[in-house]
């Protein structure tokens, strides 16, 4: 049965290795109202004052297998019951070494409603004898699908009855159950006043879209009725430009996007989903302190780092974007002095589009 149970774990680790990072994790709120089933395997080191019934040997630490079931009642929080079926391996020398167990219930709390969680709970803890116990840690879930995430997690358990303190280590596999509830919206039907008879009237030129221009010289016949429109029917258009520019500035030797650029870099990555079939060149620079190679390999590192948070943090696709490090060639400042320097360690990234915008009547 152990060798079984060490099969299972092995397979699942291998489908993770394998898998990860398939899919993007779902979102918390897709997970309120689902519940899970998962396997685990433990290793708990127990406090050092543990013996066993012949009261001379002592237990050493105890590892096991079981499995759990849990459900996601908030964006932030689950509860989950769990057993684990434990061997204890003891200090004795015949190699005795008793079972035991562990029934837990744990309250699991999500600050992010991300994967890092803290957990709290209460267990009917069975080494040697069993006892009741309860327990502190934290955890961290890494979701291979939508559906199924494989946690790492630890804590500290401490026994109310003989002050035992125990330290446990614990990685499983999950899989969640059930569908995302879809929001049902219920319209009234509008009640229709019935139509009054009229006196028969002469035929009037048709305008259908009320344009000012009847459809008989209309040849734009559905154009919106706020816009303005030319002889013919058809809206009449400006062109205007719509330009990004971006500008990022590094620490002194350094390819590390600052978090209080993040806003710029956001601005840019809108402006690209407002026009998908724009592309945007990074160009980065350097001061001119160092020799001239090492600039030019940092400055490309630079415009690397801004083409990685489009891609991974806004979504932006890669084919769009290019990175060129121009090193020292492009000072914006050609003093040798501490000011000069900072404006000149940079990203530059500029793009213009022209885009037709409809006048309003």
């Amino acid at each position: 049965m152990s060798q079984l149970r060490k099969s299972i774990l092995l397979a699942s680790s291998v489908i993770c290795a394998f898998t990860v990072s398939a899919q993007e994790q779902p979102k918390a709120e897709d997970l309120v109202g689902k519940t899970y089933i998962g396997i685990h395997g433990t290793k708990i080191n127990t406090d050092d004052d543990r013996l066993t019934d012949n009261g001379m040997d002592f237990i050493k630490h105890a590892k096991g297998f079981g499995a759990e079931v849990g459900h996601r009642f908030t964006e932030s929080a689950e509860l989950r019951l769990s057993y684990t079926d434990l061997n204890l391996d003891s200090s004795g020398a015949l190699g005795n070494n008793p079972s035991g167990a562990n029934i837990a219930l744990n309250y699991l709390y999500f600050p992010t409603q991300e994967n890092f969680y803290f957990m709290a709970g209460a267990s009917a803890l069975d080494v040697i004898e069993s006892k009741m116990s309860v327990n502190l840690g934290a955890g961290y879930r890494h979701y291979i699908t939508e559906r199924s995430a494989i946690y790492f997690e630890g804590n500290g358990h401490y026994q109310l009855d003989n002050t035992y303190t125990d330290l446990s280590a614990q990685i499983g596999l999950i899989y969640f159950f059930g569908d995302t509830p879809k929001k049902v919206v219920r319209t009234q039907p509008t009640a229709v006043a019935p139509a009054k008879a009229v006196a028969p009237m002469a035929a009037k030129p048709i305008d259908t879209d009320g344009d000012g221009v009847i459809d008989s010289k209309d040849q734009c016949k559905a154009t919106p009725a706020d816009n303005k429109v030319d002889s013919q029917g058809c809206t009449i258009f400006n062109e205007e430009n719509d330009e990004l520019n971006l500008h990022v500035k590094f620490d002194n030797s350094k390819a590390i996007v600052k978090a209080e650029y993040l806003a710029n870099i956001k601005a840019a990555a809108e402006f690209l989903k407002k026009y998908p079939h724009t592309s945007l060149a990074i160009i980065g620079h350097t001061s001119s302190q160092g020799s001239a190679a090492f600039n030019k390999k940092l400055s490309h590192q630079r415009a690397e780092a801004i083409v990685d948070v489009l891609v991974n943090k806004f979504g932006i696709d890669a084919s769009r974007l290019t990175a060129k490090g121009m090193g020292e060639e492009a000072l914006l400042n050609t003093a040798n002095n501490a000011t000069a320097h900072a404006e000149n360690r940079r990203i530059e990234a500029k793009v213009s589009v022209k885009n037709k915008v409809a006048v309003k009547r």
